[in-house]
């Protein structure tokens, strides 16, 4: 039978088939989740094996759906990695709150278009709501635009397209209808210790990864304002600083109270790159840290990394919500421009995109600011936990204070080469399964760096890890 006479799939089968093939998946959910905490966290993998299970011909006649997710499941299994498990401790990875976890099943059962109002104004309001939400956790601006972004390095270019925008108007100069070919140059700053994806971000926008000075830091990470200060008195014009809310490796905070005097004395644009850090201004024994960092311009937070949000979910915080959105709107005959409504394509560099609001508007509804305030304190206080546990460990050396949810050590052997011996046992400890931690360089050498940052992490979870850790250092 061709496809032009083969019968039509009726209502009542339609929705046969749609419900089987959710409870189907429903189950394969919670069989999974019911079983995270056993799950070996990162065991290596034969990329063929993973090809050979999932790959293959496109075959010519559909499959029932069921056995479709049945299939995905099996083959994908031994590449799952849990992420989502309370002793992964990779790149400032969160879980996924229960809350959080069942508003991303709605949203792609509601499977709603959130670019506009129209399209979606149930999405419209809750990234609204959220955003507001948020504004108010973190102590920015009341005023402060909000976009939801697809992580960090999206955030980053829409903070630094607004930024790009603004610091070009302010000499004259339209960008977005000129391009950069005749624009004033832009004088760009960030610590030395800045994180990749703000160079990434730079280099989408066209300004240049080369052209960035990088400001001295200190032992921590911490960008050294004397030598910001040198720096912005060398140069004229438009000027952009990048500082930093949590260091990668250390957890460690820019001086942003002295950083931002400078911009604004200046006449800097200040952006604060603070993916994880910026939520210790959510808690009231942390938010020290973060002082200063209302006085910014722009920020980049992620949402699945200590909010336990499933990804995509990055937030970017703008002072002037007219400059980001004179930086990222785009218009056409038949988009709706809505007076009072939230657009959301105005805030976010992309129309066709997931309702990344409700697991938002979820988890922060559900921990309430007292719950987002103990989860990060208590991730914290996991982190001075594994340290201690570490410290004092023959062949362990502790590289960094613990002020946030980075544990920073380097492994060393009886005799020989601290950098390979710490790479080795990087790679037993992924291999061991009972906790994951990856590696980076610091300062010129090789280091391990375990991130506290789940939800479901337990003291439990850091002392078998820890455990287990030391166990990789004595075998071998």
């Amino acid at each position: 039978m061709s496809l032009l006479t083969k019968p039509a799939m009726t209502r009542k089968s339609h929705d046969h088939h749609t419900d089987a093939t959710l409870q189907t998946a429903a189950r394969l959910g919670r069989e999974f989740l019911s079983g995270l905490d056993q799950r070996p966290v990162g065991p290596p993998v034969a990329v063929e094996a993973l090809r050979q299970a999932l790959g293959g011909a496109l075959p010519d006649a559909g499959e029932d759906p069921g056995a479709v997710l049945e299939a995905l499941a099996r083959g994908a299994d031994p590449g799952i990695v849990a992420s989502a498990g309370p002793r992964y401790f990779g790149f400032v990875t969160g879980g996924a709150l229960p809350a959080a976890l069942g508003a991303d099943w709605l949203t792609s059962a509601w499977d709603q278009n959130a670019w506009t109002y129209v399209a979606s104004p149930a999405a419209s309001v809750v990234e609204e709501v959220a955003g507001g939400w948020l504004v108010d956790l973190l102590g920015l601006p009341a005023s402060t635009s909000v976009g939801f972004t697809t992580g960090a390095t999206m955030a980053s270019f829409s903070a630094l397209a607004a930024a790009r925008h603004a610091v070009l108007a302010r000499a004259g100069h339209d960008v977005e209808e000129q391009g950069l070919s005749g624009a004033p140059e832009i004088a760009l700053f960030a610590g030395e210790a800045a994180h990749a994806t703000i160079y990434a971000a730079l280099q989408m926008l066209g300004l240049g990864r080369a052209r960035v000075r990088r400001i001295a830091a200190d032992d921590a990470g911490r960008m050294r304002p004397e030598a910001l200060r040198q720096a912005l008195a060398e140069v004229s014009g438009p000027a952009i600083v990048c500082a930093q809310a949590g260091e990668v490796n250390t957890g460690s905070f820019d001086p942003l109270e002295e950083i931002a005097e400078l911009c604004s004395e200046r006449g800097a644009w200040l952006h604060v790159d603070g993916a994880f850090g910026l939520w210790a201004a959510a808690s009231p024994e942390l938010r020290h840290l973060t002082r200063g960092a209302d006085r910014a311009d722009s920020w980049t937070v992620d949402g699945h990394k200590w909010l336990n949000v499933p990804y995509d979910s990055g937030y970017v915080f703008v002072r002037d919500g007219a400059a980001l959105r004179a930086a990222l709107a785009v218009g056409a005959a038949y988009y709706p421009s809505a007076a009072s409504e939230r657009e959301n394509f105005h805030l976010v560099p992309e129309s066709s995109r997931r309702a990344r609001g409700f697991p938002t508007w979820a988890a922060l509804r559900s921990l309430g600011r007292h719950g987002v305030a103990e989860l990060v304190e208590r991730c914290c206080a996991l982190a001075s936990r594994m340290a201690d546990a570490l410290r004092d460990a023959e062949g362990v050396e502790l590289l960094n204070e613990v002020v946030l949810n980075q544990v920073l050590v380097r492994f060393h052997p009886p005799s020989g080469d601290p950098d390979a011996f710490t790479r080795e046992v990087i790679r037993r400890i992924q291999a061991d399964g009972i906790c994951w931690l990856g590696g980076t360089t610091w300062q010129g050498r090789a280091a391990a760096r375990i991130s506290i940052s789940s939800a479901a992490t337990t003291g439990e979870d850091v002392d078998r890890s820890a455990e287990a850790i030391l166990g990789c250092v004595g075998g071998g």
